[in-house]
């Protein structure tokens, strides 16, 4: 039988370790991931550049001035985003990661909208963020929540720059 739970987005930190460690493992899961999409793949967590490292070993000090946001499913976290603080008006979305166990349910969805949602209520004018061009996937959530290619502010090959106004 699956679990059927609600799943419910909450701002870290604040709900308890279980939810941090789970966070570091999202975060694992994402770099992981991406590395070896890069073509780059390593076989742990200590394989991974340090500012990666960093972000897994210590959110609190590596989001410091960010929101991040966890889809909770009891207290098991089954998803994560981050929200950089608003420079010039602008905000940009990063980290968005679902545990591969948990996709197809929305909770991608959920958190970019919780995350629009944030930065309209703490008056950005606009979100912005960027992703790798093989993932079509996310590309496609994107642009169902109105975000648009944008001219680029990342110099790294295949990197697809998006933004919308909120």
């Amino acid at each position: 039988m699956t679990d059927q739970r609600e799943v419910v987005i909450v701002r870290w930190p604040g709900q308890g370790p279980s939810v941090e460690a789970g966070l570091a493992e999202l975060l694992a899961g994402y770099h992981l991931r991406t590395e070896a999409e890069k073509g780059e793949a390593v076989a742990d967590v200590d394989g991974l550049p340090d500012r990666y490292r960093a972000e897994i070993l210590d959110p609190g000090t590596a989001f410091a001035d960010a929101v991040v946001l966890v889809a909770l499913n009891g207290d098991t976290a089954v998803g994560c985003l981050v929200v950089t603080a608003p420079v010039s008006g602008r905000s940009e979305v990063k980290r968005l990661w679902t545990d591969p166990a948990f996709r197809s349910r929305g909770i991608a969805s959920g958190l970019v909208s919780a995350a629009l949602t944030y930065s309209a209520e703490s008056g950005v004018s606009t979100v912005r963020l960027s992703v790798w061009k093989w993932r079509a996937g996310a590309i496609a959530l994107y642009e169902r929540l109105g975000f648009t290619v944008a001219a680029s502010w990342d110099e790294r090959n295949q990197l697809v720059c998006m933004e919308r106004a909120v």
